[in-house]
């Protein structure tokens, strides 16, 4: 059940993005949650090898290196999902910060949310 209340929430917070941010276009509700899961697949699978690999980088960096990432997967997921465009790289870094500001803010509700249950 949490799993899925996630996903429609980070879906939800696609959409809030691309409003907030003219930046990113989501097209519609479906194209956000089809985002949101090759979004969700990405940063489970590239994410870590990325990271591992930068890790030089990202310690020089103090860490910083780790936004270009997070950029990274953003843009990758808006090639990879016809229904999200990302008018380039600064785009990818501005969207995928707000994406992870509000995936904190969902991620912060959930588990208060399930930790009572």
């Amino acid at each position: 059940m949490k799993l899925l209340i996630n996903w429609l929430l980070s879906a939800t917070a696609l959409l809030a993005v691309a409003y907030l941010y003219s930046g990113v276009v989501v097209t519609s509700f479906t194209a956000a949650l089809i985002a949101a899961a090759v979004l969700g697949a990405l940063n489970m699978v590239v994410r870590p090898v990325l990271v591992i690999l930068t890790l030089p980088v990202t310690v020089v960096t103090l860490g910083l290196f780790l936004f270009i990432v997070n950029a990274l997967m953003f843009w990758a997921a808006a090639s990879l999902v016809s229904g999200l465009s990302v008018r380039g790289f600064g785009a990818a870094l501005i969207g995928s910060l707000i994406y992870s500001v509000l995936q904190l803010a969902i991620d912060f509700v959930l588990e208060r949310l399930f930790l009572n249950q």
